[in-house]
């Protein structure tokens, strides 16, 4: 089984196959907001001019969401790059459970509903307020509170985390307005729902790969237990917040909890409902532990209310988290690292921790450890705990450091990096800081030349995603967009709707590499150009190389 055949006229590089993934460096437009092309890069420069090059679509139905306006997102496409063929992601699939009532005639959802009216308990809605459709839409609280109505809740809070990453970075407001009005529809109902607490997703609750857990502890803090800064409404906070802290963009907004005569009207008691409604797992997986696991010591979580939880999805299927969900995750078999393994081929993953889950978890088919214990090296290099734009070098310089010594240990095949520079730092919108962010990944891909030349290995460098390439929002004739009210061109710190780059080096010239006769390829594609280069027939079932050789 999953056993791979070796190429006929070719037996693979004497060094290894280097997959270089520049998260968030997409192929813009060249105009005023791309910071890409604005960056010194002279090494990826060269590769543009001098090797085998194509572009790769990392976004819509390319990276299995449901349609060609959807961006990507680091973690589809990680799935993507790893399973080298398209499955439904998560935003689609939830769709879809909604569209055909799946998701509400599911075991779980009907469970939280009869809790709620036969104890006459809180239904409660946590997650990201946005339809940025990366970690949420708001199409699917909108479905989900108008059904909870139907179903006779009489008692809905919502606790919700603004944005401004994956959409404008002030446009909270908007989506409040529109939930509001939906909040007002019910309560016209004779149903009590209402906001109950709120945050910036970067200063609350959605905290990744266990590296800020106080993040975890705030969003517990404001949403379970209803302590914080109280306001009449949500509107309120946000307003409040931007004149105390004139631009902070919503990402970054402080917590809020909504108190009426002084308290807390969205606590979290004993015997309530509580749905995370983000289907994306790596920013949901701590909350979840915090509801689900008993044994869990990142913080104090004091008097744990006894609730019936739920997320959207299952976040991490081998670790079962949550225990449940309201949604199937998608089924990722025959992974390009679990191929290579079930081979015998030797393979090093590694980031810092920003996107370590990344080149593992994702990579892997959303599967936790290892497929061969003997045969894998995972590296995560601590992220510092800083703003991205402070320091937008990251860990760039140890990531390659690292890669540098797998290269000349001469004990790996296959080698896989994510340098996180472009994504997280693209999402801050400070200009100055992504351009260096950029420069800071050519600087590491120039090294990692001449260790892959020394090792007369080869070196693949793509990218995930587009963010860094557009950091201003275009209007309908693809132009900087301005805004009406400052006539300053609008800010953007979300992903990109760019093809990716691909360049594939090969400085001892063994692999005859030359682009295939298919075209108009995705990232999915990557997998099977890995494969060819370490000189084996890809599988069937995935997506055609980019690359021919031999």
């Amino acid at each position: 089984m999953l056993k791979l055949n070796k190429l006929s006229n070719y037996q693979g590089p004497k060094g290894p196959v280097v997959l270089v993934i520049m998260d968030g460096v997409g192929l813009g437009h060249g105009d005023e907001g791309d910071m890409v092309t604005k960056a010194s890069k002279p090494h990826l420069d060269w590769l543009a001019d001098n090797v085998v090059k194509s572009q790769l679509k990392a976004h819509g139905t390319a990276v299995g969401m449901p349609d060609d306006s959807d961006m990507g997102n680091s973690e589809v496409g990680h799935n993507a790059i790893g399973a080298g063929r398209v499955f439904a992601q998560g935003a689609r699939l939830v769709n879809e459970a909604i569209a055909s009532r799946s998701l509400f005639e599911g075991d779980v959802w009907q469970a939280m509903m009869n809790q709620c009216r036969d104890r006459q308990s809180t239904l409660h809605f946590i997650g990201l307020l946005s339809d940025g459709n990366v970690h949420s839409h708001m199409d699917h609280i909108q479905a989900m509170l108008k059904e909870a109505a139907t179903q006779d809740v009489k008692r809905i809070r919502l606790h919700i985390l603004l944005d401004g990453r994956d959409v404008p970075p002030t446009s909270a407001l908007e989506y409040v307005d529109t939930i509001e009005s939906t909040l007002g529809e019910l309560r016209d109902q004779g149903i009590d729902a209402r906001i109950g607490s709120g945050g910036g997703r970067m200063k609350i609750t959605m905290d990744r790969y266990n590296a800020d857990w106080p993040m975890i502890q705030k969003g517990w803090e404001t949403h379970v237990l209803g302590q914080g800064r109280g306001f009449t409404s949500a509107t309120e906070a946000i307003e409040t917040a931007r004149q105390e802290k004139p631009g902070v963009i919503d990402q970054d907004l402080p917590p809020f909890v909504i108190e009426e005569e002084g308290a807390p009207i969205g606590k979290v008691e004993d015997g309530d409902c509580v749905i995370l409604f983000n289907f994306r797992g790596d920013r949901a997986i701590e909350l979840s532990r915090a509801f689900d696991d008993e044994e869990m010591t990142e913080f104090d979580r004091g008097p744990k209310p006894d609730v019936y939880f739920a997320g959207m999805m299952q976040y991490d299927g081998d670790l079962k988290i949550p225990r449940n969900f309201l949604v199937s995750p998608p089924v990722i078999d025959r992974t390009m690292g679990e191929y290579l393994a079930k081979n015998g081929l030797s393979q090093f993953a590694i980031s810092e921790t920003q996107k370590y889950g990344h080149v593992t978890y994702f990579f892997n088919g959303n599967r936790s450890g290892k497929f061969d214990e003997q045969l894998e090296t995972y590296v995560e290099v601590p992220s510092d705990r800083v703003s991205f734009d402070e320091r937008p070098w990251m860990k760039a310089a140890e990531i390659t450091d690292k890669t540098i010594e797998a290269i000349e240990s001469g004990k790996y095949q296959f080698i896989r990096l994510n340098y996180p520079n472009g994504d997280m730092v693209g999402h801050t919108g400070d200009l100055l800081a992504v351009e260096i962010s950029v420069e800071a990944v050519d600087l590491g891909v120039g090294r990692l030349m001449k260790a892959v030349e020394a090792a007369e290995g080869i070196l693949i460098v793509a990218a995930d995603h587009g963010n860094a390439d557009e950091m201003y929002a275009l209007d309908k004739n693809g132009k900087p967009a301005i805004d009406a009210k400052t006539g300053k061109m609008k800010s953007k710190t979300a992903h990109t709707l760019n093809p990716v780059p691909f360049y594939v080096y090969d400085p001892a010239g063994v692999a005859n590499i030359r682009l295939g006769e298919q075209q108009g390829l995705g990232i999915t594609s990557l997998a099977a150009t890995v494969l060819k280069l370490l000189g084996y027939e890809p599988p069937d079932e995935y997506d055609p190389s980019v690359v021919d050789v031999g």
